[in-house]
């Protein structure tokens, strides 16, 4: 028995006192064994005259901005890229059957894949991570925000179609140590659209893809070659552009039926024209701008207001040409009633009859003349008319049949 708790205490090791040290996970084994001695600034093979072959595949998910102006295009990847390191292969039975694992991005080595059209940093989430398999094949998966340069072509808007090529390359080793290849074949890359978020501005039509070589400096260097095939939806603008100003021309042309000599066809045009200056100032947003070329929607809406203008003037001038002759008429009244009053006195009754039986004969005469005038005027007018109508119709035939045959193409 023990006297005291004092010396009962003592009695126990000091070994079982401490807590039990916990053993290392396989896992945790694992990653060590893999990147003890692990560089990973050397190409991951055991023969340096071996290319390391990286395959590469992509899933285009959306279209996220088309920027006519700048020339850049925003679009959102699924990218996978695979490969094969011959310094992390491990034997599955000697670890508990773990047959794949995670690893930090910054601890092996990683291709220098890319986008040659690169011109800015999308909102890319980072992904710090990578698969490796007991094979050594590394899986680098990651959703991108690829924000590239493309040739645009808004020539057509709104039926316009772009095809926007995204081409990844080893940007420092030749095909000799970094080759490129396709994970999938191509015709399966360039029909799949199952990821594509289909409900946006932009339609994706395919992506077809190719592999080829650079040849640059002496050196050969490997690149595989996406295009991503979009069309955009053109109801939106349809409606909202197109529509309202046909409308404006209709009515425009419907302005023509209004008297001529009532004053109140140029205030309606006026009205047109000022109607359609506004609509265009709230539209000039929505439009497409490039520096280089404007797209066929601003030459329409350019030619609607020319030809708005053209019809204000036409008016204009029929109504001179009848004001014109009213006032030469009331200029001759005028005349004759000062003749009347301020004739001579010396003048006989019968000549003062004579006169007066003249001057009516006159006015009579001239009212004959106005009426021809006005006939004539009217004539003018329609020929005037007619004549808009055939530049009007030829010019709106032209656009609809452009734009039918890239809307079908």
């Amino acid at each position: 028995g023990c006297s005291g708790a004092a010396v009962c205490i003592s009695a126990v090791p000091l070994a079982e006192l401490l807590p039990e040290k916990p053993k290392r996970s396989t896992l945790n084994q694992l990653t060590r064994t893999l990147l003890r001695k692990y560089d990973r600034g050397v190409r991951p093979v055991l023969n340096w005259t071996d290319p390391t072959i990286v395959y590469i595949d992509f899933i285009v998910q959306s279209v996220l901005d088309v920027d006519g102006q700048t020339q850049k295009v925003t679009t959102s990847i699924w990218y996978r890229q695979i490969w094969k390191d011959e310094f992390l292969v491990w034997d599955p039975t000697d670890f508990d059957g773990i047959n794949e694992i995670s690893l930090s991005l910054d601890a092996i080595w990683v291709p220098d894949i890319v986008i040659s059209e690169f011109v800015d940093v999308g909102r890319s989430p980072s992904l710090p991570y990578v698969y490796v398999n007991s094979s050594g094949s590394v899986k680098n998966y990651k959703p991108v925000q690829v924000v590239s340069a493309c040739d645009l072509e808004i020539y057509a808007f709104p039926f316009d179609r772009q095809n926007c090529t995204l081409t990844f390359r080893s940007w420092l080793h030749t095909v000799g140590e970094v080759d490129l290849a396709l994970w999938r074949s191509p015709e399966e890359i360039a029909n799949d659209t199952r990821e594509f978020m289909n409900d946006g501005e932009w339609e994706l039509l395919s992506v077809p893809s190719r592999y080829r070589r650079l040849h640059m400096e002496d050196q050969d260097y490997a690149q595989i070659q996406f295009n991503v095939v979009i069309r955009r939806r053109p109801l939106l603008y349809v409606v909202s552009l197109l529509i309202p100003s046909i409308f404006l021309m209709v009515v425009d042309v419907i302005s023509f039926y209004l008297p001529p000599n009532s004053g109140t066809r140029i205030t309606f045009k006026t009205s047109i024209l000022l109607g359609y200056t506004v609509f265009r100032v709230n539209m000039m947003d929505e439009l497409p701008a490039t520096a280089i070329k404007t797209p066929l929607i601003g030459v329409f809406f350019a030619v609607c207001m020319a030809l708005l203008v053209l019809s204000l003037a036409k008016s204009i001038l029929v109504v001179k040409l009848l004001h014109h002759n009213e006032k030469e008429m009331k200029e001759m009244s005028v005349s004759a009633c000062l003749l009347d009053k301020y004739g001579s006195s010396i003048q006989s009754f019968n000549e003062s009859s004579f006169t007066s039986v003249k001057t009516l004969d006159e006015v009579e005469s001239d009212s004959i003349t106005q009426t021809d005038w006005l006939v004539l005027c009217y004539k003018v007018d329609l020929l005037l008319f007619r004549l808009y109508l055939i530049i009007l119709v030829v010019y709106s035939s032209s656009l609809l049949f452009l734009w039918i045959t890239w809307s079908s193409a």
